[in-house]
């Protein structure tokens, strides 16, 4: 879901954060380091204050240097024995409790501090044995430093966790070592003061991250969630109307989405509701030639007058040929969309497409006693982007339409002509002329407004709808319109875009 991958990425980048504990671990080991250090340099001073202070100033001195320095300064002889001490005489500069005796809310504070030295992998100190040894024999770092002659040091674990920090060096010309011890927990103070306050911002980061998740969720995963919701109601097609979310307040690409699947919804809807209402007009008007041919063969049964059944085979013949002219024009329109979407578009000129339909029309027209006029555009004149089969057949309805609609000796004029940047192309007739009512209705399929006197049946009422979806699909339109010298008659004229010719 998409709560959860928002989730998973607010919780990753939390997660990037939470590795500054490893960054912890690094500023107590330069903290260690720096005390160390600092106990090696303190220790070095010490024993050169001693080799050059008078017998009976040196415990003084010492009791000083510690006060000081907040540590413990000790002097063991070369048998070992302690000679001096800077607590004597002084209190105390550093504790070391014992956590059998401290408040349970230490031992949490400790069991923390373990589990991060493990998340870690820090390293472990030895432990400091309590209490602190009184001989020399105790502190090996102090052998060390009294066998070779130079300044060691050394880093322990105190009882209750924190670093404890020692550091030896020879008196000289004494036989002696200074031994400086601290309990640094300081250290363990800051470290922890450093944790409380990075585990504040964890969790107010982590608060906000929530928040801001649940946010996005709310701004984002609901409204796709609504969305999807609609576009699976309408896959199901068990609801009539729809209700798509369009969210008019958002402005951003969900908003786009929602306004754009309402619009394709709504898109839909009227192409089912467009495929319904063609089904149904084409069960009606199967229906008409279905019943002739019927009463026609049954009449075939009971008639023996010659005449008579002359006169019924001709109108079976005609309701044959009545079924497979709209069963043509059908399959045609139902298919027209679709191959217009995959049709390559070539550019055309209509004058040269026109011209080649010109013998075929004045064939047709002499059945009638009518002439075809055409006024020839000038060559690549009138180019279009299209393709030559459907606006053939587009132009070709409309021509026929105007012969049938023309009295005998009627003249039909087809023009082609550039205009701006579109190219017109117009069919007049003399025949009686679309009244204004009825010349958006005349592009509908199935519509036919016919003389009393025209067979019934002659027309499949197809033609201007094909013609109509053809120019549509090339980005062009058409219209019909009275004649422009006032004349009865019909002028119906296709605008498509014009292209350049080569």
């Amino acid at each position: 879901m998409l709560l959860h991958r928002i989730l998973a990425v607010n919780v990753f980048a939390l997660a990037i954060l939470g590795g500054s504990i490893f960054y912890l671990d690094g500023f107590r080991s330069r903290l260690t380091e720096s005390g160390v250090e600092t106990a090696r340099t303190q220790v070095t001073i010490a024993a050169d204050s001693l080799a050059l202070a008078e017998p009976a100033e040196k415990a003084d001195l010492l009791r000083r240097l510690g006060q000081h320095s907040r540590t413990r300064l000790r002097v063991f002889g070369q048998d070992g024995a302690l000679r001096m001490d800077s607590w004597r005489g002084a209190a105390p500069t550093y504790e070391l409790r014992d956590p059998r005796r401290e408040r349970w809310t230490k031992d949490i504070a400790r069991l923390m501090d373990n589990a991060f030295d493990e998340i870690v992998g820090a390293p472990s100190p030895p432990p400091l044995p309590l209490p602190e040894s009184e001989r020399l024999a105790g502190w090996s770092e102090a052998e060390q430093a009294l066998r070779q002659g130079g300044t060691t040091t050394n880093l322990r674990r105190a009882p209750e966790g924190t670093p404890f920090i020692s550091a030896a060096a020879p008196v000289a010309g004494t036989g002696e070592v200074v031994l400086l011890t601290r309990n640094a927990r300081d250290i363990r103070r800051v470290v922890r003061d450093e944790r409380v306050t990075l585990g504040f911002i964890l969790l107010a980061t982590l608060i906000v991250s929530v928040l801001l998740s649940l946010f996005l969720a709310r701004t984002i995963a609901l409204p796709l969630r609504r969305l999807a919701h609609a576009a699976h109601r309408v896959r199901l097609g068990r609801d009539r109307e729809v209700d798509v979310p369009v969210l008019p307040a958002r402005r951003d690409e969900i908003g786009l989405l929602a306004r754009a699947l309402a619009d394709m919804t709504q898109s839909l809807r009227q192409r089912i509701d467009g495929t319904e209402a063609f089904a149904a007009d084409v069960t009606h008007e199967l229906k008409n030639p279905l019943a002739s041919l019927r009463s026609a063969i049954d009449s075939l049964e009971r008639v023996d007058d010659p005449a008579l059944r002359r006169q019924l085979l001709d109108l079976l013949h005609q309701d044959v040929a009545r079924l497979d002219r709209l069963v043509v024009d059908i399959a045609e329109t139902s298919r027209l969309d679709a191959e217009l979407s995959r049709a390559r578009f070539e550019p055309l000129d209509m004058s040269t497409l026109i011209e080649a339909m010109l013998e075929t029309w004045e064939a047709r027209a002499a059945e009638r006693q009518v002439r075809i006029a055409f006024a020839r555009p000038r060559a690549g004149s009138a180019v279009v982007m299209g393709d030559e089969s459907r606006l053939a057949r587009a132009i070709d309805n409309l021509v026929d339409n105007a012969i049938s609609f023309s009295p005998p000796g009627g003249l039909v004029e087809v023009g082609a002509a550039c205009v701006g940047g579109d190219v017109f192309v117009s069919v007049e007739d003399e025949g009686p002329g679309v009244p204004e009512a009825e010349r958006e209705d005349v592009f509908r399929r199935f519509h036919s407004v016919r003389l009393a006197e025209e067979h019934f049946g002659r027309h499949s009422g197809l033609g201007l709808a094909i013609a109509k979806a053809t120019f549509e699909g090339h980005d062009g339109r058409i219209w019909a319109e009275d004649r422009h010298d006032g004349s009865r008659g019909a002028r119906f004229v296709a605008r498509l875009p014009a292209t350049p010719s080569e």
